[in-house]
């Protein structure tokens, strides 16, 4: 077992928690660190730091801003009456990517996944609907993964979405099976939002 003095194990320790960190790359990650002038190092740790104390959550859409509401939100511009419902604040910079959404958005932090404990009422689809009958939105695109869990949220909002006067679509076209949004190509995210289809309940 290698030895390393105590600030630098601890480091390796913590790149380690980062996703697709395994040890021999926190070791590399950490000894670059280490490596590098003291400014550079100094930088990221407040970029860090940062991002910890100015970056939340916008309180109507769920995306990562550092101003209330954020700009997609306060942008008068955006057609607020068409909302597109995501998973997560990824997937809302790559549907940005393709310029060619001019709604807004609904993050919903996750996914129904009952095997993980996780329900509705876990995520930000509460909120969903208090928007919806108080902003009156004429539609409401479902945007969720092509995975089971994206399936299973987009039917149970559809379902709930069905008693509501308000247009439901899917994105369907060209995201494979399983796919993740933030991995797609801004071409065929946007033939996708393009080719989105009306929701029969």
């Amino acid at each position: 077992m290698h030895y390393h003095p105590k600030p630098l194990a601890d480091l390796i320790r913590e790149l380690q928690k980062l996703p697709s960190v395994g040890a021999k790359t926190a070791q590399r990650l950490a000894f670059y660190m280490l490596k590098a002038p003291s400014e550079d190092a100094s930088r990221l740790a407040t970029a860090i730091s940062e991002v910890k104390t100015h970056i939340f959550f916008c309180g109507i859409c769920g995306n990562i801003t550092d101003s209330e509401p954020c700009h997609i939100c306060a942008n008068p511009e955006r057609d607020h009456k068409v909302v597109c419902v995501i998973e997560e604040p990824d997937d809302l910079l790559a549907i940005e990517r393709t310029n060619g959404y001019k709604g807004v958005y609904h993050v919903l932090m996750g996914v129904i996944s009952p095997l993980d404990g996780i329900g509705p009422r876990d995520l930000r689809i509460d909120s969903l609907f208090e928007r919806i009958e108080s902003q009156d939105v004429k539609e409401v695109i479902l945007a969720t993964n092509y995975t089971t869990e994206g399936q299973a949220t987009s039917l149970y909002l559809t379902k709930r979405l069905s008693n509501l006067d308000v247009e439901i679509t899917r994105i369907s076209y060209g995201i494979p099976v399983g796919g993740d949004l933030e991995y797609i190509d801004e071409l065929t995210l946007s033939k996708a939002l393009e080719g989105r289809r009306r929701v029969d309940v």
